[in-house]
Formats: C-alpha cells, sequence, structure tokens
C-alpha cells in the first residue's frame, strides 16, 4: 500500500474514533456514513494506482476494513446517543447535619452503687428512730443520684445526616460519630449508610 493510502485510511479511522461533545443524532450518522463512503471511494481510487495485482487487493482489503470500522463506529455512536443515561437512585447531596446529645442509660449498678453510697452518709446522721429514716432517705436519695450519674458519664454525642436524593426523595442516617459531612457534600446510599461519590 503507497503512503497517500496509508494516510487516507488513518485519517478515516481517525474521524471514525473522534468524539463529539454534542449529542449524536442521525443527521450527524449521515454526514459520518456520506464522508466514509466518500474515503473509500477516494481509496479505492489510489488503490488502483499500485503496481502489482496483489499490491492492489490488499490495499482494496484495507481501504474495505477502514470503511466497515467508520460504518461501525457511526453506527455504535447513533445507538449510544439513543440510550437514556442511568439515573442513580442512591446518589443524593446532604441537605442537612445536626449533632445532638444522647441521654445515657442508667443501670441497676449506678443505682445499687448510689443507695450505698446514700445510706451510709444516711447513716452518719442522727441518732435511734432518725438515724434509720435518714439511712433510708440517704438511700433512695443515692440511689436516684446514682442513676443520673450514671446517665450523664453514659451520655455521647449523635450526628444526623438529612439526604435529598436525586429521585427526589429525603433519608436519613445516625451516626455515633462525627462522619464528617457538611451541607452540599455529594453522597450515594451504600449498605445502609452513605459514602461520599
Amino acid at each position: 500500500m503507497n503512503v497517500r493510502t496509508l494516510t487516507l485510511s488513518l485519517m478515516l479511522a481517525g474521524m471514525a474514533g473522534t468524539v463529539s461533545a454534542q449529542p449524536y443524532t442521525k443527521a450527524q450518522y449521515a454526514a459520518d456514513t456520506k464522508q466514509a463512503a466518500t474515503r473509500y471511494a477516494e481509496d479505492k481510487k489510489l488503490c488502483a494506482e499500485e503496481s502489482s495485482s496483489s499490491a492492489r487487493m490488499q490495499c482494496q482489503r484495507d481501504a474495505k476494513t477502514e470503511y466497515d470500522k467508520a460504518l461501525a463506529a457511526a453506527k455504535a455512536d447513533l445507538k449510544n446517543a439513543g440510550a437514556k443515561p442511568v439515573a442513580c437512585n442512591d446518589c443524593g447531596r446532604v441537605i442537612a447535619v445536626n449533632v445532638e446529645d444522647k441521654k445515657g442509660e442508667g443501670s441497676a449498678v449506678g443505682v445499687i452503687a448510689g443507695g450505698v453510697a446514700g445510706a451510709l452518709l444516711g447513716n452518719q446522721v442522727g441518732s435511734g428512730g432518725g438515724r434509720k429514716l435518714a439511712t433510708i432517705a440517704g438511700a433512695a436519695g443515692g440511689a436516684y443520684a446514682g442513676n443520673k450519674v450514671e446517665e450523664h458519664v453514659k451520655s455521647s454525642k449523635v450526628w444526623h445526616v438529612k439526604v435529598q436524593y436525586d429521585n427526589g426523595t429525603q433519608g436519613e442516617f445516625t451516626f455515633d460519630k462525627d462522619p464528617g459531612y457538611a451541607n452540599g457534600d455529594l453522597v450515594r446510599s451504600a449498605n445502609g449508610t452513605i459514602v461520599r461519590r
């Protein structure tokens, strides 16, 4: 194959591989197929100038191959242009991040420890029947105080992240640690939580 034929074939292949930033239309498909046919006709004329029959045949095979590639690329572009983009139903944007204090839960340990401490302190007050009353009151007050102290010690912060999905729905996710999200962050749902996208 001579240099001109090779150059034209490479130009044809390059044109078939170019991607337009604009949507591919039927008019563009028609123009591309017409351009491929024109190049193919020019390549066949160049092939006729080859000196030997084997070189002419090889040139014609190469020209036909490039023509077929250009047509296939144009058909693929037209088919892909007709396909609608796949919507991401799990994709969204963070619209709110709220932090709140989560009240801790008291247990029997706090009540018992507080009750014992309160009873010991109550037992230090008064004598006779007053001491018994002070011990009971100390135990009750200590139990209540022990429960409250345990609740305070076990309290923590919780982050609530609200997401507006691209499909119009909303969701809310709760985190025990700061997830690092801010309003406007792009996220998607994954395995019951959200991740950046």
